[in-house]
Parts: C-alpha cells; sequence; structure tokens
C-alpha cells in the first residue's frame, strides 16, 4: 500500500510541476486513453513466451516544452503477462499492474510523434492458470516492483485523437530466481479532454 501511495504522490506531483512551467506555443492538454496488449516475458535472455491478449486502460497529460517537444507522465491498469502452449494444455500467468510511465515526445511534423521514456510498475495482482488435462487455478506473490523503458511512435488528430503504438522493454525481474522480464506491445486510441 505505500508503494502504491508513492507511484500516485509522484504521479500528481510531477503532473503539479510540468502545469507550473511556462508554456511556449502549444496547448497543454489531459486525456484518456486505452488499447489492446500483447504481452510475454523473457526468460533468461533466452526468447519469448508466447503471447497473453489482454488491455490496458488510463489518464495523461501532455505539456508541451516548446514547438515540437512534450512530456507526457501517464497512470496506466496493464494487464501483462504470458502463456506457453504444449501438448498438455496451455500455461498462462496473469500479472496486471499499475505502471507509470513518463514519456519524452517529439513532434517532427504537427500530426506525427516520437516517444521514449521510462517506466515504473506495481503488481496489483498475480495469478497462474493451465488449462489441460486437469485445470488449476492459483496465486503467487511476484516481485512487486516492476520498472523499464518505453519506445514508441503515433499519430495525433487537430481535434486530439491519438493512435500510437508502444514497446515496453522490462527491466526488472518479475522473480526472485532466474531473469524473467516483461515484455509488451501497446496499441492505443486516446482522446484529450
Amino acid at each position: 500500500m505505500k508503494k502504491q501511495n508513492l507511484i500516485l504522490g509522484l504521479f500528481f506531483g510531477m503532473i503539479a510541476s510540468i502545469n507550473a512551467q511556462d508554456n511556449n506555443s502549444q496547448q497543454s492538454n489531459a486525456g484518456i486513453k486505452g488499447g489492446y496488449n500483447l504481452a510475454a516475458v523473457n526468460f533468461d535472455g533466452d526468447g519469448e513466451t508466447g503471447q497473453r491478449h489482454s488491455f490496458h486502460v488510463g489518464v495523461y497529460v501532455e505539456e508541451f516544452l516548446s514547438e515540437s517537444i512534450a512530456i507526457q507522465p501517464e497512470l496506466l491498469y496493464s494487464q501483462q503477462g504470458y502463456e506457453i502452449k504444449n501438448s498438455s494444455g496451455t500455461f498462462t500467468q496473469k500479472l496486471n499492474y499499475i505502471n507509470l510511465p513518463l514519456m519524452l515526445k517529439a513532434y517532427p511534423s504537427k500530426n506525427f510523434f516520437l516517444e521514449a521514456g521510462p517506466q515504473i510498475g506495481l503488481a496489483v495482482t498475480h495469478k497462474e492458470e493451465y488449462d489441460g488435462l486437469f485445470s488449476s487455478s492459483r496465486e503467487f506473490d511476484p516481485n512487486n516492483f516492476d520498472w523499464g523503458i518505453n519506445f514508441g511512435t503515433g499519430f495525433k488528430t487537430d481535434s486530439g485523437i491519438s493512435l500510437g503504438v508502444r514497446y515496453h522493454l522490462g527491466m526488472g525481474d518479475l522473480y526472485d530466481e532466474g531473469k524473467a522480464q516483461n515484455r509488451v506491445w501497446h496499441f492505443s486510441i486516446g482522446f484529450d479532454l
């Protein structure tokens, strides 16, 4: 609970400090976004697992620092994890996070943007399911804290509707043993409010 309060405090602190800065040209905006996730996990650098199909949803604030550079903190609920299929069944790892990305956005043209930035995340639920000859479901405690780097691109209309794709390269280990790290493709639509 302390980590959740810390993440929320950091998010709202960033929003307050960004809003206190001078805006040179473009309008600041806030909005909602959501979309589709293709999530997997990389184990020990040996390749990725099968993908879990899921979603993300959240809010953002976009603050322009200049005509073509913006900073965008976000608060997202993101379903992540992975699947492993073999002849005896399907193992699904369900990892759900509250993520706090902080994106630096560059607009090389009026409506097209490139973005990159760090992300921290807090696991809020974790569940493993096996569907095969004998089905079972158990809950485990993962490492609660995750972090990584995001890279993405997108298009934003003059009316404030944005379409984007982003790749999350997880750097934090999911488990105490071995190197298991999140890998997530996000396909988003956003609406300025």
